[in-house]
């Protein structure tokens, strides 16, 4: 079975509530998923799975530093996450709050790793952003691009 890794980092529970609904859309299109906030997972974590999927709050118009920190620990890795998913998203206090910004540090480190990154053409472009709490419109985003993962894994699984 396919599996995705949805790494969140939340204070608040907005992120947490994002990857949640990420992980529903895995879910549904039968992939297995590992859900764990950013303290429980080391670089090593990162080998398993078909998928890597990351959530952040954005401070000051990029990612919390314990999201920084696995990237920077990723190093030892380097190399060994090529060909993998790799996806974003991100929660913000307003709506210039640099979600975008955010998701795009965060692609940026995958993208250097080797990683196969997904735009979206119809909904959030980058991944799924959140100003404040996720209302109904964020969190159907964030299961459709759960979706969106789990068939690309297939797809790239044939």
């Amino acid at each position: 079975m396919p599996k995705a890794l949805i790494i969140y980092y939340s204070r608040s529970g907005n992120t947490k509530k994002m990857a949640e609904s990420i992980a529903e859309g895995l879910q549904h299109e039968q992939v297995e998923v590992d859900l764990r906030a950013v303290n429980d997972v080391t670089a090593d974590d990162l080998l398993r799975p078909d998928a890597i999927i990351i959530g952040s709050p954005t401070y000051y118009g990029s990612m919390a530093a314990e999201i920084k920190r696995l990237l920077d620990e990723s190093v030892r890795v380097h190399g060994k996450l090529d060909g993998k998913i790799g996806a974003a998203f991100s929660s913000s206090h307003h709506i210039g709050g640099g979600n975008e910004t955010t998701i795009l540090d965060m692609l940026h480190a995958m993208l250097i790793h080797g990683m196969i990154v997904q735009g979206d053409w119809q909904g959030d472009h980058y991944g799924p952003v959140a100003i404040g709490a996720p209302d109904e419109r964020v969190v159907q985003e964030c299961i459709r691009s759960g979706g969106r993962i789990a068939r690309l894994i297939k797809k790239l699984a044939e």
